[in-house]
């Protein structure tokens, strides 16, 4: 597949003024494959025009960062690239120096605290020269751009947006998330200017295959069902969506960016047809694919971008 220019910028992410492509890239980290493979198939993505990265020191205990890195030389000024904050509550300025050192870079465009999902946790980043504070000292002393949080819990994401402390938001959008992501959320963050950088797609796979999330096989099946001589057959394939039905939900829904995990080439190919071939969908469509996630993530363990993980 020629991947040259596949894709152009979009549209502005939020406020930050970076024209930002329709699909941006998720962790590719696995230390059972070498470096050199991992950033040819970053770079093979980045080949195909995406150009909003997203890494954490804890992808990989820090495996991320250096592939992204690595990945990036030579074209780091063409790319929005998105660092987390891991421990919520430590000092930041360490967690910070510390990820721009193994992604041998002066500056990220934005670090977000990661998986910031309890209020509770939330209310004490917000006082006085705690979390949010030492965000914006790192913006001051140019170590990043922007700030802002990824977290699996609408009432956090409301918080933060409503308090002005986010220029962007990385939360679940997909056929199967809690759906106050959908209707109150994302529109909350559009109202903003917000940027939106939104996954959870597949919903870590669940919706594509029969997996516990991320290519982990399951451990356990449900029973089957009787066949019509009343035995019982087992069930050996449980119902699933494809790539394209998972993505047209996401883009029908037009976050800024759809953040996908494209950590192979087929899996980057499969993704960049169904963008190619996109159409925005027709509400009963949505509602559709929306009713078949729910078949397809029956028995596949719990949602845990979710308030309620076991919904």
């Amino acid at each position: 597949m020629n991947l040259q220019h596949k894709f152009t910028p979009r549209r502005e992410l939020g406020k930050t003024g970076f024209m930002a492509t329709q699909l941006g890239i998720g962790d590719i980290a696995d230390r059972a494959l070498p470096v050199e493979t991992l950033v040819q198939t970053l770079q093979r993505a980045l080949d195909a025009g995406l150009n909003v990265i997203d890494t954490a020191t804890s992808y990989e205990n820090g495996y991320s960062e250096e592939i992204v890195g690595k990945a990036l030389a030579g074209r780091r000024d063409r790319v929005f690239l998105i660092d987390k904050i891991d421990d919520l509550e430590a000092p930041v300025q360490p967690q910070i120096e510390a990820s721009l050192k193994r992604l041998d870079v002066s500056h990220t465009d934005a670090f977000v605290f990661h998986g910031l999902s309890s209020m509770e946790v939330f209310e004490r980043l917000c006082k006085s020269g705690a979390g949010f504070d030492q965000l914006r000292w790192a913006i001051d002393q140019g170590l990043t751009r922007f700030r802002g949080i990824s977290s699996h819990h609408p009432d956090v994401l409301r918080a933060a947006i409503i308090e002005d402390l986010c220029d962007i938001v990385l939360f679940p959008v997909g056929p199967f998330v809690d759906l106050r992501y959908i209707h109150e959320i994302l529109p909350l963050a559009k109202s903003r200017h917000v940027g939106t950088v939104c996954f959870k797609t597949f919903g870590a796979g669940k919706l594509l295959g029969d997996t516990v999330g991320y290519n982990q096989p399951l451990q356990m099946r449900p029973r089957g069902k009787l066949s019509s001589g009343g035995v019982l057959e087992p069930q050996t394939v449980l119902p699933c969506l494809t790539v394209k039905e998972c993505l047209d939900y996401t883009l029908s829904l037009d976050p800024d960016v759809a953040l996908l995990g494209l950590s192979f080439p087929n899996e980057q190919d499969a993704a960049f047809e169904a963008a190619a071939a996109f159409s925005p969908l027709s509400h009963q469509e949505m509602e559709r694919i929306r009713v078949k996630a729910l078949e397809a993530r029956r028995h596949k363990g719990p949602c845990w971008w979710n308030p309620d993980a076991e919904a």
